[in-house]
């Protein structure tokens, strides 16, 4: 089975940086431990962008020093000394040794300083070749037709072939011809074994950020440095009056500005806060001058403060520089990294390319294939959930990165104006057809709402004014929506305790049919594996019944979300029947009333937690158990014991806790801590909407 790739260009600045981001983001989906591996970079003296970039970003368990063998110099050195063989026997012996300590190796071959150096479009080949790895050809659109183009894609996949190397996967890069016409003139003159994507000119790529400005001119930060991923698209030198000036400005520009034309200045950034004029990506201070303390306390003020740098260079000689700067994809360059990997999965046929690649699967379901999962199932099912706490900073985040991912819909509880004005001092993206914002004391439905809580409640001696006040009441009036069918999910707590967000729920939304407990379970997402934890949030003292339930529920919760054969472990301080006492036979009473009333599932208790997730203890206490050492549902005795284990777990191994997802009721409620980040509440959304689809 093929453990690796090699990707391989035969020109300069191919893009070839673009293409090893997104098959590694590809390959961690379905690999657990993946190396990467560039043979030859261009010196020592400063570290190689690519291997920094994707150890980095990826955080790949791996020393920067093993990520290569030679540097060009080296190379050429041993070539002239007769040693080329010694330069294979280095790398062979490398890539081996990342071969036993991986799973899968991705190998990119060097750069180029020129086009088309013959030597090394040689040299890579025949490593590809020694090592018997089957190679991603990447080529560029450089040419004038689409003609010349495909003839000139088709002629290097020979070329290589010719070699004898086994080309399985062509890249068009940076392509500004027709995608599709392309793709299927390649595709009719290519063997169909060969995978063919082509990937769109993107225009950001190609420019630099404020923060490569700063690197290139050396420029000294003054304000916005928690700006500088911002693309600058083109530049404008302030050497006129502010009248003629303005006019010039466009979209996204860097403004050169000499350091003592504060007219300029403050123009610019009056022109910025404007809606008459440009956004602007930054502001360079050029001749070695700083604006007048009136001008640099009045840009300090300011709510959002414009990357403003300072350098001492003239300002023509500035603008040259920064008119000259060649724009790359670095490990702080995020905007772009995330914009790489978007266009590569746009525009490549994953599992088609997965399978021509055939690379090691892993049994278990890996952690980042476990949140891609849930990010298409979510995206795929476009579910409504309500979040009641509009007035936290924190929702109000989430919400927006929700909404520019169009991962849900929401509606949002809170005063309408309030609300928005927090996101315009915010500076969120906002989409007024994903996120609806409600105030249940103006809403349409309030009477509605209130009259049918009555309804349900009156029995228990709810009178009618006090429905009226519970539902002006958030928590309420969120659960009423997903109760009536307004909303899938709601998802609560970053502002209002536990009880205060299920509290509604089990009066009117109740549990599912053949459920009495209400429990919680938390996705633990190891280093190479996905774990269910349950409960660590809900159940103080579980009895043995209550306990069944939770590990029902928690069984089916992980099959729901892709664990295929969920193997839960009772877990106690018992193993088997080593042990007695009253919490010991409480948990075997448990496991007994599952295995009763779910003999599908494969469950062991009592279980100690080293036996239950270690083979080599799973085997040496319990043998012949099909759960032992190879669990992964574990149902902890009490709350204590799982709130303080999910805690110990996280902050110990580094592992993402994402939940609590709470199970047992009709419709899916469920209740973040509060201190939940923007990522959890992100992440309980998400596992809303997929939950929704299982209720």
């Amino acid at each position: 089975m093929n453990r690796s790739v090699y990707i391989i260009s035969p020109s300069a600045q191919s893009g070839k940086l673009l293409i090893s981001l997104g098959l590694m983001q590809m390959l961690h989906r379905t690999t657990t431990k993946i190396a990467y591996f560039k043979p030859l970079i261009e010196t020592k003296e400063v570290k190689d962008n690519h291997i920094d970039t994707i150890l980095t970003h990826f955080k790949i368990n791996m020393a920067y020093e093993d990520a290569y063998v030679f540097t060009r110099a080296e190379l050429s050195e041993l070539e002239n000394q007769g040693k080329i063989n010694e330069v294979y026997e280095q790398i062979i012996n490398r890539y081996k040794d990342l071969e036993s300590r991986f799973d899968f190796v991705l190998v990119e071959g060097s750069d180029f300083n020129e086009e088309g150096s013959i030597f090394e479009i040689d040299f890579n080949a025949s490593l590809a070749q020694t090592l018997g790895i089957p190679v991603l050809l990447v080529t560029k659109d450089g040419f004038d037709t689409t003609a010349e183009l495909v003839s000139n894609a088709i002629a290097e996949v020979h070329s290589f072939i010719a070699k004898d190397i086994n080309i399985i996967s062509l890249f068009v890069s940076r392509c500004t011809k027709d995608i599709k016409e392309v793709k299927q003139k390649l595709q009719r003159y290519l063997s169909d074994k060969i995978e063919v994507s082509v990937i769109p000119n993107n225009y950001e790529l190609t420019k630099p950020s404020m923060q490569e400005i700063a690197e290139h001119l050396k420029a000294h930060i003054l304000f916005g440095g928690d700006k500088l991923e911002t693309i600058a698209k083109t530049s404008i030198i302030g050497g006129m009056q502010l009248g003629n000036y303005l006019p010039r400005m466009q979209e996204d520009c860097v403004c050169v500005i000499p350091g003592d034309r504060g007219d300029l200045i403050v123009g610019t950034m009056l022109a910025n806060m404007s809606p008459q004029y440009p956004n602007v990506a930054g502001i360079v201070l050029s001749g070695g001058f700083l604006p007048e303390r009136s001008i640099v306390n009045l840009m300090d003020g300011t709510q959002k403060p414009l990357p403003v740098l300072a350098v001492p260079i003239g300002t023509f000689e500035t603008a040259s520089k920064v008119a000259n700067i060649k724009s790359r994809i670095s490990p702080r360059s995020q905007y772009k990294i995330k914009l790489s990997i978007d266009l590569f999965e746009a525009a490549v046929d994953a599992a088609s390319l997965n399978e021509k690649i055939n690379s090691v699967k892993t049994e278990s379901i890996t952690p980042r294939m476990f949140q891609y999962n849930m990010l298409v199932n979510a995206k795929k099912l476009q579910r409504h959930i309500v979040l009641p706490e509009g007035g936290d900073d924190r929702i109000l985040t989430a919400a927006s990165h929700l909404a520019k991912d169009k991962i849900v819909y929401l509606t949002i509880l809170g005063n309408n104006e309030a609300i928005k004005a927090k996101v315009a001092q915010l500076g969120l993206y906002w989409d007024d057809s994903r996120i609806k914002i409600v105030d249940p004391e103006a809403s349409e439905k309030y009477e509605d709402y209130y009259r049918t809580l009555y309804d349900l409640r009156k029995s228990k001696g709810l009178e009618l004014t006090t429905a009226a006040d519970l539902m002006l009441d958030v928590s309420y009036y969120g659960t009423m929506m997903v109760y009536k069918g307004e909303a899938d999910g709601m998802v609560s707590g970053a502002v209002n305790t536990t009880a205060h967000t299920i509290k509604p729920a089990l009066q009117f939304v109740k549990t599912k049919p053949g459920f009495n407990t209400v429990s919680s379970i938390f996705f633990m997402l190891l280093h190479d594996r996905v774990l269910v934890y349950g409960d660590c949030a809900i159940v103080p003292n579980p009895t043995a019944e209550q306990l069944a339930e939770i590990a029902i529920s928690s069984a089916d919760s992980a099959k729901a979300f892709g664990i295929e054969v969920p193997k839960v472990a009772m877990l106690s301080y018992s193993s088997g029947s080593s042990g007695s006492g009253e919490e010991v036979e409480k948990v075997r009473t448990a496991t007994l009333i599952v295995k009763e009333k779910r003999p599908d599932l494969l469950v062991e208790g009592p279980i100690q937690y080293d036996a239950a997730v270690d083979p080599v203890v799973g085997k040496s206490k319990l043998p012949n158990s099909p759960v032992a050492g190879q669990a992964n549902v574990l149902i902890f005795p009490d709350l204590n014991t799982g709130n303080n284990t999910y805690k110990a777990v996280q902050r110990e191994t580094g592992a993402l806790a994402v939940g609590p997802m709470l199970q047992g009721l009709n419709k899916p409620i469920n209740d973040l801590s509060r201190g939940a980040t923007i990522d959890d509440i992100y992440n309980t959304v998400v596992i809303t909407a997929i939950q929704s689809a299982n209720n």
